[in-house]
Parts: structure tokens; sequence; C-alpha cells
């Protein structure tokens, strides 16, 4: 039997339905579990019991009256302290430059709070949501509940450790490079990075999106309807679009996916995620589906044209600073967005040029197949205390050659869990498809989930916790 706050966000419902718990029943529980874990794991800002206790038996009494309101009424969530809060700062991961309480709630939280979700708290990122790792400048470092001397990645790295640890069935992330996907790889969870402009967010940029992270895909379905609502405020967003999320049925016979195990560039796949990978591959060729190998859309041009192109973006953020505040900055941060103060302007655009051939290719492989299936991550761990799997400030973004080409190409993308290593740590697998297939890739990604089968398992920090 799972407790409360091990359930997810589809079954919580259903037991409100059945009156069988209310969700004040799983707001104490959940506050309880955390007080245990979160001390271990610091996944959490801006998290106060008090008001989230209160919105829940707001809720309970709704739906005591049979009065509920919203799809996600009484469903816990946490927001990446990224996504705006009216009335909270937005540290950036590094509390510096102007901390003033944001004036109104950013799209999703917006569309959270009108189906009366309940907002447990904030999660931590890296400073400038610019590594892909637990480390903070200000929130300190957050840690992979699966093992405590190992990262979580990110920049949704708060996310991913909350969901890991059944800090409530959903959070969401934001993603620009593998954001969402790497943590929820690194953290056994399934992490969703839709189509740019399908979930409205504020400040919208060219790759950046928002997403779900939770532990069955079934609720990534169920959130989808309420976070993809439309808001002007991004100009990027998607024309609004009827469709039936919550169906998942998906016949796979004769769709041709794609195999593409090499990633062009970056570092090493590890030999334990090539063969989960290709054990997902089979597994999905079994209920009927043409496995057909691709080659890689990423290479080494486009990788360090991006990567220059960012370092020119940071050091713009950095130069906004004063000299106390940037010696504040994580060194990891500071020392590759320098390298900026080195290169052109028509540099910085050759790199932003690099964008376009990305988005070209990842485009171009859909002509071969319908969908694609590949790595999340390289690597299947590394030490907590690193900023990224190189900890390396010249070789940023070697970790995330799987990932970053279907943000850029705006593509849908998923990263679920296909199993654990011999140290027991998780290993992601990752779906792609073409852009728009939103609905598409959750079904897929479904399939999969249901042909592996595997257990719920927790990390043994929480058993242990308990």
């Amino acid at each position: 039997m799972f407790e409360l706050h091990q359930l997810t966000a589809t079954q919580l419902l259903n037991g409100y339905r059945n009156k069988t718990f209310s969700p004040s029943d799983v707001a104490k529980a959940l506050t309880a579990h955390i007080a245990r874990v979160e001390p271990r794991i610091n996944a959490l800002y801006a998290y106060s019991p008090e008001p989230f206790l209160a919105t829940a038996e707001a809720s309970s009494a709704r739906w005591a009256k049979g009065e509920v309101l919203g799809a996600l009424d009484g469903v816990p969530v946490t927001l990446k302290e990224l996504i705006a809060t009216e009335g909270d700062p937005i540290p950036m991961g590094t509390g510096l430059g102007d901390q003033s309480p944001a004036k109104a709630d950013a799209p999703p939280a917006a569309r959270l709070h009108e189906d009366n979700a309940l907002l447990l708290g904030k999660t931590t990122c890296p400073d400038f949501g610019m590594l892909s790792s637990g480390l903070s400048s200000f929130h300190g470092l957050t840690r992979n509940p699966w093992d405590l001397n190992c990262n979580t990645g990110g920049s949704s790295s708060g996310a991913g450790a909350a969901a890991a640890a059944g800090f409530g069935p959903v959070h969401i992330g934001t993603d620009i490079g593998g954001s969402v996907r790497l943590p929820a790889a690194w953290c056994g969870v399934v992490g969703f990075k839709p189509t740019l402009g399908r979930i409205p967010i504020d400040p919208y940029y060219v790759g950046r999106c928002a997403g779900p992270m939770v532990r069955c895909v079934e609720d990534a379905a169920l959130v989808m309807p309420t976070l993809s609502r439309t808001d002007r405020r991004d100009a990027m967003r998607l024309p609004p679009e009827t469709i039936n999320w919550q169906d998942l049925s998906l016949d796979l016979s004769g769709l041709r996916i794609g195999v593409m195990m090499e990633a062009g560039c970056g570092l090493a796949l590890e030999a334990e995620i090539e063969a989960a990978v290709s054990q997902a591959a089979k597994l999905l060729e079994a209920r009927g589906a043409i496995l057909v190998p691709v080659a890689p859309v990423l290479n080494r041009e486009m990788l360090d044209g991006l990567d220059r192109f960012w370092q020119a973006r940071q050091q713009s953020e950095l130069e906004k600073l004063d000299d106390q505040s940037r010696q504040r900055v994580l060194p990891a941060i500071s020392q590759w967005a320098n390298g900026a103060a080195k290169a052109s302007a028509v540099e910085a655009v050759t790199g932003f040029q690099q964008i376009m051939a990305m988005r070209r290719a990842s485009e171009a492989v859909f002509d071969q197949v319908d969908f694609v299936i590949s790595p999340t991550t390289p690597n299947v761990a590394f030490p907590a205390e690193w900023a990224s799997p190189t900890n390396d400030p010249a070789r940023p973004f070697d970790h995330i050659v799987y990932t970053v080409p279907w943000n850029m190409g705006e593509q849908p993308a998923i990263s679920l869990n296909a199993g654990f290593s011999q140290e027991g740590m998780p290993i992601g697998v990752q779906l792609i498809g073409p852009r728009f297939a939103d609905h598409g890739v959750l079904k897929l990604a479904y399939q999969l989930e249901t042909a592996l089968a595997l257990p719920m398992r927790w990390p043994a920090l929480i058993t242990a916790a308990e």
C-alpha cells in the first residue's frame, strides 16, 4: 500500500471523488513527509506549510459539498522558482539584482491557480538556470534522493528532486536545453517538454518551454489541458487547440521509430544507458513499430556555436550586476560567460545561426520517421557538488547533446525512466516527435511506460526517513 504522499495526481482525484480521503488528509501527510526529508535534499524554496494547509482545507470543503472548482482542485503542485508567482521574489538561483516581489503570476502559475491546484511552494534552480546541476549560490546544494552523493541535474533541479522524493505528484519546470528532461532522467521521473509555445510562458525566449515533471505519463496528460490554455503574454504561444489529452491509446503497427543512439558530439554514451534504450526500442518493436537507425542531428560546430551565443547572452546579464554582486556568482558561470568578452559581435551572431542549423537538422529527421527514441543523458550519474557532468567551464554543454536539438528545433520530447543502473541510479529514455505532435509523444510514452512495466520504486533514503 502506498502512502498518501506517494499517490499520483490521477489517484488523488479518484480518491477525492470516492471520498476515500480529502485534500486536507493529503496535505497533512505531505507536510509531515517533507519535514522528514527536505533537510536532506534541499529541493524547496518559498515553502510555507500553513498557507498550503489552509488552501487544502478550502478544497476539502468544496469536495465535501460537491462544488469542485477546476480540473486540478486539491492536487498539490510546485513551480520552479523561475516561474513567477505573485508576491514572491525570483532569485534566479543567485538572489542578486532586483529582488522585488513579482507583481503577477506567470502563465503556468496562473493556469494552475485557475484550476485550484494547491501550490505547495517553489523549487530550487542553479545560478541563472544556466547549469545542469543542483548547485546554487543562493539555494545551496540540492541533492538527488536516489543517492545524496549524486547530482540531480538541472536546471529544474529542485523539481526533479521533489518529484523523486514524493513531495506531491506535479512539479512544473522549465527547459531551454534539457532542463526538464535531464533532471527527470537522473531522478527517475517523467519530464515532458512540449512544442515551443504549447504551454505559454513569460518571459519567453528561443527554445524556452515550461513542462510537467511527474511520476507517470498519465499525470503529464492530466495537467496539459490546464497548462496549455492560451495567454497573450507569450508572443510565441501556439493557437488554442482542442485535444483530448487523456486519450493515450495508440496502435504502434507500422509506426516508424528512429533509433538515435549516437549524439554526434559531446560525452560518450555509457554502456548501461545504451543497453536500456535498446531494450526500450525493442519493446516498441514488439508492439508493431518499425525501428529505423537514424544519424545524429547535432555536430560540434552547432554545439560550439550555441555555446558562444549563450556565453554572450549570460555575459550581458552579469554586466547588469555591480562588481560585488558578480563576485557572488558561481565561478562555473562567471568563468564560462567571461569567454564572451573575447568574442566579437559577429562571432556571437554566427553562433546564433547554428541554432537555425540545429532547427533544420532536427526537423529533417521526421522526413524519415514518425518519432525518435534516444538516450536522455549520456551518463548515469555525477557528483552532487559538480556544476555539470564534466565540471569543466570549457565544456559546459557536452551532456545536453541528446536534449538541446529539440529545444532549438521546437519539437516535443519526453524523458521517462527506463530502469536502473547496477548501482541503483535511474536511467532515462527520451521520445521525440515532430513539431505540434505533443499528444502523439505522450501516447507513445504511455505505450512504452506500459511495456516497461517497471514497479513503483522509491529512493532508499525516503524509506529510511520514514
